[in-house]
């Protein structure tokens, strides 16, 4: 099968990205692929042919043409991951043609809020998470500026037009449920999850035991939070910060806080290694939290808030009221004594066969004559 893939940017930063190279390296032995991107960050090989397109990695509307790379590959389905921009959503949507004159399925990941929120990832301006549909009047008290929140909304909903008019991949229940609440059908939605790629599990520690926190150091991903629980747990293991972001000089400044900065996949391993457990007080709603499943890999409990996709693989002790930071210190505390296991479920051959089904179930006569059967 000839598979193009299409996505925003490529890089090795985030689990989106992450993912996406997952995807690539599990399919490379039995199917084509050629991988189209925005822009190459250049920190991320890929097992595939890659090509960049100027406008993809764009959030807004900028003038993108697929038509040429469709007609010269000749793919079997278009698979769009992560992409932001609505002129290629609509161009996706609208049934795009091979040079016969056929027409090309298409599949689009959805790994975010963007499709169905304007702000802040399902977390509102007061700091609690939202449980409210898209809409106008829901959606104005998160901004201060009006003429901003127009233009924002206004690109969320054409995202949003365009995905109902796709067949959707999600990586959780909990985004097959907020999809649904913005009036995406729920047959057209399927969820795959996401499984471990690219870690040595046998790597040496990078360091003596540590706390680990893992991902951007942003108020969305409760670093805040973090350390707090951290402190209050009186636990005697320093705090190892794996990440980068506006927050950073704030938590370098705390006594035993260690702050690595970005941490390289290829090094990673080496902190998870080391963690004795790993918290992940995500104060935004979490699409799913691959950080957890990584840790969890390596036999490192998971002290997390139940936010978002993050109960789907979490295996429970630990997993703590949202927001609730004495009880994430609680939670701390006991982990550190414990040993966790690999999450079940998140096999890599039966996703991957969950993925492949669905580009088959995409290119068969029926679906081709009835394009809405990719929608049930």
């Amino acid at each position: 099968m000839r598979l193009l893939h299409v996505a925003d940017r490529l890089n090795d930063r985030g689990g989106a990205a992450v993912h996406l190279l997952a995807i690539l390296e599990a399919l490379r032995a039995s199917h084509e692929m050629l991988l189209v991107v925005g822009t190459d960050e250049g920190t991320a090989g890929t097992p595939c042919r890659k090509r960049v397109e100027p406008g993809l990695a764009s959030r807004t509307r900028r003038p993108v043409d697929l038509s040429a790379v469709v007609r010269d590959f000749r793919p079997d389905v278009v698979h769009l991951h992560n992409v932001m921009n609505p002129v290629v959503l609509e161009w996706a949507a609208g049934e795009p043609r091979a040079a016969n004159g056929s027409r090309v399925p298409v599949v689009l990941t959805v790994q975010d809020h963007r499709y169905f929120c304007p702000t802040r990832g399902k977390w509102t301006r007061e700091g609690w998470p939202c449980r409210e549909a898209m809409s106008s009047s829901v959606c104005a008290a998160c901004f201060e500026d009006e003429a901003y929140f127009r233009e924002i909304l206004a690109l969320t909903g054409e995202r949003l037009a365009a995905a109902r008019r796709l067949p959707l991949v999600v990586l959780s229940s909990y985004m097959k449920m907020e999809l649904e609440a913005a009036g995406v059908p729920a047959g057209q939605v399927r969820v795959i999850p996401p499984f471990v790629h690219g870690l040595d599990t046998t790597a040496a520690p990078a360091g003596p035991p540590c706390v680990l926190f893992v991902g951007r150091l942003v108020e969305a991903k409760g670093v805040r939070d973090a350390a707090l629980a951290w402190r209050g747990s009186r636990v005697e293991l320093p705090l190892v910060v794996a990440g980068t972001g506006p927050l950073r000089e704030e938590l370098a400044a705390e006594p035993g806080v260690e702050v690595t900065g970005w941490v390289p996949r290829a090094r990673l391993a080496g902190f998870y290694a080391r963690a004795r457990v790993l918290l992940m007080p995500s104060r935004w709603q979490e699409p799913f939290g691959i950080v957890g499943l990584e840790a969890l890999q390596y036999g490192v409990p998971v002290a997390a808030y139940d936010s978002g996709g993050i109960r789907e693989w979490h295996p429970g002790p630990g997993l703590v009221p949202w927001g609730n930071v004495d009880a994430l210190a609680a939670a701390l505390r006991e982990a550190v004594t414990l040993r966790a296991h690999p999450a079940p479920g998140f096999d890599r051959a039966p996703l991957m066969q969950r993925l492949v089904d669905l580009y088959h179930e995409l290119c068969s006569p029926r679906a081709v004559a009835h394009p809405a059967i990719s929608r049930t």
